[in-house]
Formats: structure tokens, C-alpha cells, sequence
């Protein structure tokens, strides 16, 4: 028989908890942004960001091409191959250099002319999944590293297929917000063309700073879906819309010093032939940093302000 005042006393203590927690929750003010920043340096420093940063510029080399392979015929498919690949392209070589997209370009010419067998063919695309998860894959394991969680499955064989799977939907999902950020660029460059001869020349500058948004959102949705979606840990989706909204914000700021930084002072340049990859790891390592900066605010925001736990 169902005892009501074991059940009565059951909610009491539960809505007591609730009430005494949403107490002692602090509400977020700018002044305590210094303070949040100066903690967040902190604790990034703390976690060995230039050690992380360096593992993920690694396997972003081993996961490049597949990477970008799994997406050009993705987003391919419905939008053109040839065109994606060259706005993907001229994007990284607005980034890092013409010639580090060259490179690139040479690593995803198509050398599959020959005929393979159905096993060969077979083990051909398990190795692109395999390759093009790798960098998602360490990514996770730094999240981890931040939230200080566990995977999912104590079993190591079934917690690796669960994160490669993660970290190939994530591709998808990269996929998609390319797809979606070329039709609205499309669509704007369209709309600009046939409203430049109706509006004064200052109203046509209000295209360019669309042009911009457009471009800081899907950045910014980019980072939302990692610090969501790639850590073994359930992240409050207010923390998440502030800790991918300063990292955005400081991935744009970061990503114009950089382009600077490898225009004037060519650090690939004392390597040769191997200058480019250089360029590469080291444009993937710089904004590792900001990444695992933004994922750190991330936590101790919510730490403050959401779960209460600091």
C-alpha cells in the first residue's frame, strides 16, 4: 500500500532542495566578467592547452583529407562539388595562405581511377570514417578533460565505436551548416546584385555587414554544437550559448591576427617543402587554444551561474 506521507515528505525535501538551490544561484553581471576571464585563464592554463592543442593539430593533419573528402560529396551532392570545394578552399587560403591551400587541393586529387575490389573498396571507406573522426575524436577527449567526466560505456571497444560515431554525426552536422551558410551567402550576393542600382552606395554596405552575421553565426553555431554535443557530460544549454558566443567572437578576432601573422612574417617559410603543413598545424593549434579557452569559460560560467557547484 502506497505510503502518502513518506511520498508527502519526498516532495517537501525536493522542492526545499530546488528552492535552496535557485538561493543560492548567482544571477550573471558585466562586472564579474573580469573576475570569470582571470579564473578561466586559470584553469586553461592549468589543463595544458599547448599540449592539447599540439594532439589535435596532429591528427588534424591525419584527418584532413578524409575530412574534407566525407564533406565536399555531402554537401556536393546538392550544391556542387566543384563549387564547394573551391569556397572551402578560398576560405583557407584567406586563412593561412595560397599555397597551404594548394597543398590541401594536392591532397584531395582524385586517385581513384583504378578498379578495387568490394573488400578493397570496402576497407578504403572504414578507413576515411576512421581518419576523418580522428580530430573530433581528440577533441572529445579534451572536453573530457575539462568537464572531468568519464565515457559512457566502461567498455573501451564499445566507448570508441560510440565516439567515432559522435564525432562522424558532428561532421554531418558540419555539413550541413556549410550547406546552409552557402545558400544565404548565395542568396545575398544574388540580392545585392539586383538592388545595387536601386540603393544609395551607403545602404549597400549594409550587405557587406550581413555578409558578416551570417558568417559569425554559423561560427558561432559551429562551436554551440561542439561544446553541446562532443562532451561525455550534459551541458546546460545556457552556459553553452555564452561560452560559444565569446569563443566565436574571439575565434573572428583571432582568425584576422592570424591571417596578419602569417602574411608578414611567413613562419613556414623556414620549413621548405614542408612549410605548409607547418601553416596548417599551426593555424589548428593557435585556435585549439581559443577553443579550449571558450570550453573552460564554459564550465566555470556554469559552474557560477547555472549549476551552483563553485
Amino acid at each position: 500500500m502506497l505510503n502518502y506521507r513518506l511520498v508527502y515528505f519526498q516532495i517537501l525535501i525536493l522542492l526545499e532542495t530546488k528552492l535552496h538551490h535557485a538561493l543560492t544561484i548567482k544571477s550573471f553581471k558585466i562586472q564579474d566578467l573580469p573576475k570569470l576571464l582571470l579564473e578561466t585563464g586559470k584553469a586553461w592554463y592549468a589543463n595544458e592547452p599547448f599540449k592539447l592543442s599540439a594532439i589535435v593539430a596532429y591528427y588534424s593533419i591525419l584527418s584532413l583529407p578524409a575530412l574534407l573528402i566525407i564533406i565536399f560529396n555531402v554537401v556536393g551532392n546538392v550544391w556542387g562539388r566543384d563549387i564547394v570545394q573551391g569556397e572551402v578552399l578560398d576560405e583557407i587560403s584567406r586563412a593561412i595562405g595560397v599555397e597551404a591551400a594548394e597543398t590541401i587541393r594536392g591532397m584531395l586529387l582524385d586517385k581513384g581511377d583504378k578498379p578495387t575490389s568490394i573488400f578493397a573498396t570496402t576497407i578504403g571507406l572504414f578507413t576515411l570514417l576512421y581518419g576523418a573522426t580522428g580530430v573530433f575524436y581528440q577533441l572529445e577527449s579534451a572536453f573530457d578533460s575539462i568537464w572531468k567526466t568519464e565515457p559512457r560505456f566502461s567498455n573501451g571497444l564499445l566507448a570508441t565505436i560510440f565516439s567515432r560515431l559522435k564525432s562522424f554525426g558532428f561532421i554531418l552536422i558540419i555539413g550541413f551548416l556549410l550547406l546552409v551558410s552557402f545558400v544565404m551567402t548565395s542568396l545575398l550576393s544574388t540580392f545585392s546584385k539586383r538592388i545595387q542600382n536601386l540603393l544609395p552606395d551607403n545602404l549597400i554596405d549594409f550587405v557587406f555587414v550581413i555578409d558578416i552575421v551570417i558568417s559569425l553565426s554559423f561560427i558561432y553555431v559551429l562551436f554551440a554544437a561542439m561544446f553541446k554535443v562532443l562532451p561525455n557530460a550534459i551541458i546546460p544549454w545556457k552556459a553553452v550559448k555564452i561560452g560559444a558566443g565569446l569563443t566565436a567572437l574571439l575565434f573572428t578576432i583571432g582568425k584576422y591576427l592570424l591571417a596578419i601573422y602569417f602574411s608578414e612574417l611567413e613562419p613556414g617559410s623556414t620549413y621548405g617543402a614542408a612549410g605548409s603543413v607547418i601553416l596548417i598545424m599551426l593555424w589548428v593549434s593557435y585556435t585549439s587554444l581559443i577553443l579550449f579557452f571558450g570550453a573552460h569559460f564554459t564550465k566555470i560560467y556554469s559552474d557560477h551561474y547555472i549549476t551552483g557547484s563553485v
